[in-house]
């Protein structure tokens, strides 16, 4: 799935690299804990989250995604948007709650990759 289809699945706006709105997403998971994404999470493309704070670019870096989508809402201030810009992460953000996100993009196409 391309980032730009779940824009419109989502009703997400762009908050940075509307450049890279071609990528594929493959996987995705929801979680606003950052331990949980480290400990568990395999094969992701994107994450869902209401945590705003730095540490959830540093950990999708590490887990090798490619896109955030904050929801309920949220919204990075210019530091976390810059670090996101500086790593070639898509930043999105939308309105709807976690599971009613997670829950279009499943019925859309999108699984998880928990690597079990």
């Amino acid at each position: 799935m391309k980032v730009k289809d779940i824009i419109d699945i989502l009703d997400a706006e762009i908050i940075c690299r509307d450049d890279l709105l071609n990528n594929e997403i493959q996987t995705a998971c929801g979680s606003d804990m950052m331990s949980d994404v480290l400990a568990f999470v395999k094969e992701q493309g994107m994450l869902l989250t209401g945590l705003v704070n730095p540490q959830v670019v540093r950990t999708a870096e590490m887990m090798d995604m490619h896109c955030i989508v904050f929801v309920r809402g949220k919204r990075p201030n210019i530091d976390i948007i810059h670090l996101a810009e500086d790593r070639d992460m898509v930043m999105l953000a939308t309105k709807l709650e976690m599971f009613t996100a997670c829950g279009r993009l499943y019925d859309a196409g999108l699984r998880g990759g928990s690597g079990k």
